[in-house]
């Protein structure tokens, strides 16, 4: 009876609450040789139940990476930095051309179609999420 109780308790047990955020399709737009900015796409989706504010993102082939949002002011299409974003829990945060998006600066290396780089997104706690995105042509 009692390892029946013992295997009971441990079967419902729930899973632990996922710790981070869940990037989902994303990509980098390639570069011709010579250019010297890009973009970044895909959903980063808030699976965990706390908010979470991000404050950096970082790219190990870039110099410099930021977030943008483009947006339609009296009919103009401007593009502004945005410092931090805020994700409560179930939010995203889409990412994708004429909307919010990651400017990537400086490219360290020739970004052809299928390279995997690596992306860090940083919370105003500290902790850091990192992300393996493939470098698209589209």
């Amino acid at each position: 009876m009692l390892v029946f109780l013992a295997l009971f308790v441990a079967g419902c047990q729930s899973e632990p609450a996922p710790t981070e955020p869940v990037l989902e399709d994303a990509w980098i737009r390639s570069l011709p040789p010579g250019m010297k900015m890009t973009a970044g796409f895909g959903t980063l989706r808030n699976v965990t139940d706390e908010a979470i504010e991000l404050v950096a993102f970082d790219c190990n082939v870039f110099q410099d990476v930021s977030l943008h949002l483009t947006e339609k002011v009296d009919g103009m299409s401007s593009m502004r930095e945005i410092d931090s974003h805020t994700l409560q829990p179930g939010e995203v945060l889409t990412m994708e051309p004429g909307g919010y998006h990651l400017m990537l600066m400086g490219p360290l290396t020739n970004m052809a179609p299928g390279i995997i780089v690596n992306l860090d997104v940083t919370a105003a706690d500290g902790r850091v999420f990192s992300y393996d995105v493939r470098v698209e042509k589209r």
